[in-house]
């Protein structure tokens, strides 16, 4: 690998290298900003289910059979907190809205055409609400949604400003547009917290200006390259979920500022050895430009492997963040060292390193944790292994969260007519699932009867309603509310049983035909099940390919077993240490299937990138020295750059629980946990210990042959 990358390192090192690098960069950069945006190509209803689901299978052969009944369905909620909703005011607020003619409406039920007793059917058991169904178009998007919602609430609250009653839109369309102003709101805060972050703490622990400048800049030009050639793989068709991009922009700044500061560490490290800011560059990136290199091919073959996911946002992040990676990876080995070779002694600035001035840069605290570590590697490595196995044991506690809305800021609107639906009605009402019998000998009346009543016999079914029939009456299409929340644990595990005797229930009414189920319930049934077998696929093809790998790098299959080990527990030991504390800090009892799986890929390919360094460094010391003076000198002079790449990594992830979605929030807070950990537990403390307890034995037999 030197021999491919030193010739590149070595011509970005020199003046004319520098200068062309840096100009090449930015004419790309401009040349890509002509081209289409991102914004433009971010698909809002990313379906997330492959299509061979059985749910997205329900729901595509409902929509064949009943092509104007496949639209999305919203809950308009009007609510007196003070005592009995008015009708009449609840008929003005309708009216104005369905007066307003608002484009995506398809249908608002017209309460005032409706006889008393049907109504009665709307309000709440204490009067004080009352529910309206809506349904939107069929085939539009989450944009679309809240831009409804949008005009829907405007024009509603308007109307009832100076009335009694409280108006809202819940419901999937409710729910769905919601979530898109959340990440349009939050995508722009997150951006400038991340910045705000890294530029206060690199200042603060490099004390140079330019030192927290020159990273920027290159994160900058790196996140421009890298979002305008996504932005192309989507006008070639490629879908681009939402939260894909937001965790996209957080990998990326994360992963230019560390590479920026491995890179700029031993810059300074040679600036002392040689007088040419153009030869010491040489000679650093001799040094980093492997290590940058591996690591970043790390984190590449980690986004890869999603790819051979089931599930659709996970495969959706491997070519956005396969893309970004390749550009940050190009940036680390050419744009990062041009930029600090540009600026030279003046990066460092006040504290400027002289030629032949220092032997070796001061390593301060580190100094003396090195040489702690190689004298007492079983105590280290000791109460670190029990540290991280005690808060490994809390991942048994780990439960999901299934609620979208519970995941919402609580004076969300959608959130706040979602919790008054679920405290004044039947929780099933909130989303009722879809049942759909199809059978080849046409359906008869008595026989749709009977269905109704064995699924009105469940306990956990409160009320199932036909809600279309095909004229063959071959099909036959029900809603079904449950008597508890449709998001919830229980009803999911109830529609997984009920999956499953589909045959016998079809059989006990003698019908010959297939059983479909879909709606909210259904999906979250297909996305447990999907999620789980990801999780394992994702873990065991990651750390094969992570292993192969590393060694290949390290050229040491002992070597490479030490650093995958110790970065697997470290990210179980995160994982739940994680759980335990968003949960006593923030209230968080559950969280989302999706977290452990980003947390895993985030932790072990970045957690590895520290490893690599370290272990780097031992292997370039250890061609001189013995084990443990090697490791000494190699913790040493890696602890400064590591610590101060960990802090402010996580603090970058940690900017993520500015996000006002949960999902979002909780994973950051996991992953900057599990990045402290690795950063100065298992990097700092376990593999020294590991590596020293079983390669001195080997060091002493060479010594003594």
């Amino acid at each position: 690998m030197r021999k491919l990358l030193n010739p590149i390192t070595d011509w970005v090192s020199t003046k004319r290298g520098m200068w062309i690098t840096i100009l090449v960069w930015l004419i790309v950069m401009i040349g890509l900003s002509a081209g289409p945006r991102l914004n433009d190509y971010k698909v809002t209803n990313f379906q997330s289910l492959p299509n061979e689901a059985q749910s997205i299978i329900a729901e595509n052969k409902m929509e064949q059979l009943f092509p104007n009944d496949q639209g999305t369905p919203g809950i308009l909620v009007f609510h007196n907190p003070s005592g009995e909703v008015n009708q009449d005011e609840v008929k003005q607020i309708l009216e104005s809205i369905r007066n307003a003619n608002i484009s995506g409406v398809n249908t608002i039920v017209d309460i005032a055409a409706l006889p008393p007793q049907a109504i009665a059917g709307f309000v709440s058991e204490d009067l004080s609400t009352m529910i309206v169904p809506m349904n939107l178009e069929a085939g539009l998007g989450n944009s679309d949604y809240a831009d409804i919602n949008d005009e829907a609430s405007k024009i509603g609250n308007e109307t009832a400003k100076n009335m009694s009653t409280d108006f809202y839109i819940t419901g999937p369309a409710g729910i769905a547009g919601d979530t898109v102003k959340l990440f349009e709101q939050a995508d722009v805060v997150l951006l400038l917290a991340t910045i705000v972050i890294i530029l206060i703490l690199l200042i603060v622990i490099y004390r140079s200006p330019l030192l927290a400048f020159i990273p920027l800049l290159a994160t900058i030009i790196v996140y421009q390259v890298a979002n305008q050639s996504i932005a192309l793989m989507g006008s070639f068709g490629l879908e681009i979920n939402n939260s894909t991009t937001s965790i996209m922009s957080i990998l990326l700044f994360a992963a230019v500022i560390d590479y920026s500061l491995f890179v700029f560490s031993r810059y300074r490290e040679e600036l002392n050895k040689y007088e040419s800011k153009y030869t010491a560059m040489k000679y650093a990136m001799r040094a980093t430009g492997e290590p940058v290199f591996f690591a970043g091919g790390t984190v590449l073959a980690a986004m890869l492997i999603l790819f051979f996911t089931d599930f659709r946002d996970y495969q959706n992040f491997a070519p956005v963040f396969g893309m970004a990676i390749f550009v940050i990876i190009l940036a680390s080995i050419t744009l990062v060292p041009a930029l600090f070779a540009l600026f030279g002694r003046k990066a460092f600035w006040p504290r400027v390193p002289k030629f032949g001035h220092d032997k070796e840069v001061k390593h301060g605290i580190w100094g003396a944790i090195a040489k702690f570590v190689v004298n007492k590697p079983m105590l280290c490595g000791s109460v670190v292994a029990v540290f991280m196995f005690i808060t490994a044991l809390n991942v048994f506690n780990l439960t999901y969260e299934f609620d979208t809305v519970k995941k919402f800021p609580k004076d969300l609107p959608s959130r706040v007519g979602y919790e008054i639906v679920e405290s004044k009605y039947n929780k099933g009402e909130l989303a009722p699932s879809s049942i759909l019998v199809e059978s080849n000998p046409a359906i008869t009346d008595e026989q749709i009867e009977q269905i109704v009543m064995k699924l009105e016999s469940y306990d956990e079914i409160n009320s199932v309603r036909l809600s279309g029939i095909t004229e063959d009456t071959k099909a036959v299409k029900l809603s079904a509310a449950l008597t508890m929340n449709p998001y919830s644990t229980e009803a999911i595990d109830f529609m997984e049983q009920l999956q499953t005797q589909s045959d016998s229930l079809l059989n006990e009414l003698s019908i010959t035909g297939d059983l479909y189920y879909g709606g909210v319930t259904a999906k979250l049934v297909d996305e447990r099940s999907v999620n789980n077998r990801d999780i394992v696929t994702v873990v065991i093809l990651e750390t094969v390919l992570i292993l192969v790998l590393l060694i290949a790098m390290t050229r040491s299959i002992k070597m490479a077993m030490y650093m995958i080990a110790t970065i697997l527990i470290s990210y179980v030991s995160a994982l739940g240490l994680g759980i335990f504390l968003v949960d006593v800090l923030f209230g968080y009892d559950a969280i989302s299937t999706r977290v452990p799986v980003y947390a895993f890929i985030f932790l072990v390919a970045l957690g590895i990138d520290y490893n690599i360094i370290m272990v780097s460094r031992f292997l370039e010391e250890r061609k001189t020295l013995n084990v443990k003076d090697a490791l000494e000198v190699a913790i040493r002079n890696t602890g400064g750059v590591i610590s101060s790449a960990g802090v402010i990594l996580a603090a970058t992830f940690a900017a993520l629980t500015t996000m006002p979605i949960a999902d979002l929030f909780v994973f950051g807070f996991i992953v900057a946990v599990g990045i402290l950990i690795d950063t100065f537990l298992v990097r700092g403390l376990l593999l020294p210990s590991l590596i020293l307890f079983f390669e001195k034995k080997k060091d002493r037999t060479v010594t003594q042959g």
